[in-house]
């Protein structure tokens, strides 16, 4: 999962489990039962903090593949033991433009000069363009292997396997495996040597484990487990808030609460609801065409970063830092902002950007780099955004499974992300075509959602807002507590 966790966490955080007054809100009896404990006491900056730690080994190991696949310069392998002139050596791999080096002739990657030929020829003394046109001279592929750049990489994943010219579609896939792994939850082990990229892979796999001991320190969201009829534990949960934010909490905290959630008044729930009735369906498949748009930019442009212009650590340094403003933005914009328009407005200019970046010459690359960066910052404040707000959109009995079906939903969007950077093969507009299109096309699409902003959280899916959206918003009533989402399409 990518670092938008750390700040989603904490908005749904914020709105879910500790409340956040509003004048503009009517406050349920959760919220005025909880609003002792205050808004950023000890209790919550702990939760906070501890799960904003378990997101960093994440963020590694699913961005780690800019460099486990990075494909260094290369071109064939021309055998040492032949008996090649310097002249003939230097002259057996054709020259090609390179469209991402602005037009320049580069060594062919694919492709060498006919090895019986070039001998030939330079046992005859012949040299090259001297007494031999080069352009009549026929051609083979890389027969022997190839000769990878060392200067930046001793080993990737493409250079160990030589995943390279016909061999190419197969760097994507490696990506996808990887998300289809995020995706079941598997977790496959293979065999450790001492070769630059698998201990590497080793080193941002394993403070994962450093975390399991969290959980102990991590509770239960109580909001969730009055849902669940199980009061006693979620008054236990607060009271031990009250005490680590050095509150008193009165002698009866949920009493209010206990006749409306008798558990023969509530029925189990599950992912099926998500696409029960019309109004939750069209709003579960609103928000997984948009949270898979969001998935294919944001890992697009990240593993997109080894193929920018310039020294691929600083590219990759300054893709990550963009995310750091991105973060504090969606933070203040979800505070004040309507959540439709912030995220249909991050949405569009992270399109518009990644648009333009075709129409920018070839010789003006920083520029490119520029807008794909500014880019990048407004899918990554749209993909904060999104996880905060889809919590806002479903009641507290499902909030949980529609976030994690929207997330799993999204990994067909990871799945295909490195496939939109492997069609640069065929034309290096083609992605940021693509990308920039569906991203926009997703900030129109988000339009339609309901609008959630300054309004109590649904408690059933009777409470959630109606699809598509309007300006005028209709906060529902505690007492308003019968379940008509039962009843079918």
């Amino acid at each position: 999962m990518p670092t938008p966790v750390i700040i989603s966490f904490f908005l749904t955080l914020a709105h879910c489990v500790y409340p956040e007054p509003s004048e503009t809100s009517k406050m349920t009896d959760y919220e005025t039962s909880t609003a002792f404990l205050g808004e950023w006491g000890r209790f919550q900056q702990q939760v906070f903090f501890l799960l904003s730690l378990t997101v960093i080994p994440n963020g590694f190991t699913a961005l780690s593949t800019v460099f486990l696949a990075d494909t260094p310069s290369h071109h064939c392998l021309i055998p040492a033991h032949l008996n090649l002139t310097p002249a003939w050596r230097n002259s057996s791999i054709p020259l090609e433009q390179e469209s991402s080096q602005g037009g320049a002739l580069v060594r062919s990657k694919c492709s060498r000069y006919k090895l019986v030929d070039i001998l030939s020829f330079s046992e005859k003394g012949l040299l090259p363009d001297v007494d031999v046109n080069l352009s009549a001279v026929p051609k083979e592929s890389c027969l022997d292997g190839w000769e990878y750049d060392q200067s930046i990489y001793i080993s990737t994943i493409i250079s160990e396997w030589d995943l390279v010219c016909d061999e190419s579609w197969k760097k994507p896939l490696t990506s996808s495996f990887f998300f289809c792994g995020v995706l079941t939850g598997s977790f496959i082990s293979g065999q450790l040597s001492d070769r630059d990229w698998r201990m590497l892979l080793l080193g941002l796999s394993l403070p994962g484990f450093f975390f399991v001991p969290l959980w102990w320190f991590i509770p239960e969201s109580p909001r969730w487990l009055l849902s669940q009829g199980r009061i006693e534990e979620a008054e236990a949960i607060i009271r031990d808030a009250a005490k680590k934010n050095k509150v008193e909490p009165p002698s009866v905290i949920f009493s209010p609460l206990q006749e409306q959630l008798k558990p023969e008044k509530r029925r189990a729930h599950n992912i099926c609801d998500l696409l029960r009735s019309r109004n939750i369906r069209w709003i579960s498949v609103t928000l997984w065409l948009i949270w898979n748009t969001l998935t294919i930019a944001y890992f697009a442009v990240s593993l997109n970063t080894a193929n920018l212009h310039g020294n691929v650590h600083f590219n990759c340094f300054l893709s990550a830092l963009v995310e750091i403003p991105a973060y504090i933005l969606s933070w203040t914009m979800f505070r004040w902002c309507s959540r439709r328009l912030t995220l249909s407005s991050s949405l569009s200019m992270g399109g518009l950007f990644l648009l333009l970046i075709q129409l920018i010459p070839t010789h003006l690359f920083s520029l490119a780099i520029a807008l794909e960066m500014i880019g990048k910052f407004a899918v990554t404040t749209a993909y904060s955004l999104v996880y905060a707000f889809t919590a806002e959109l479903y009641p507290t009995v499902l909030r949980t499974t529609a976030v994690g079906a929207c997330s799993m939903a999204s990994r067909i969007g990871s799945i295909t992300a490195p496939f939109f950077i492997y069609l640069r093969s065929y034309s290096v507009s083609l992605p940021y075509i693509l990308m920039g299109s569906l991203t926009a096309l997703a900030g129109l699409l988000s339009l339609l959602l309901p609008e959630s902003f300054g309004m109590p959280l649904p408690e059933t899916i009777d409470h959630m807002q109606h699809f598509p959206g309007c300006c005028q918003r209709k906060p529902y009533t505690v007492t308003h507590m019968r379940e008509e989402e039962n009843a079918p399409a």
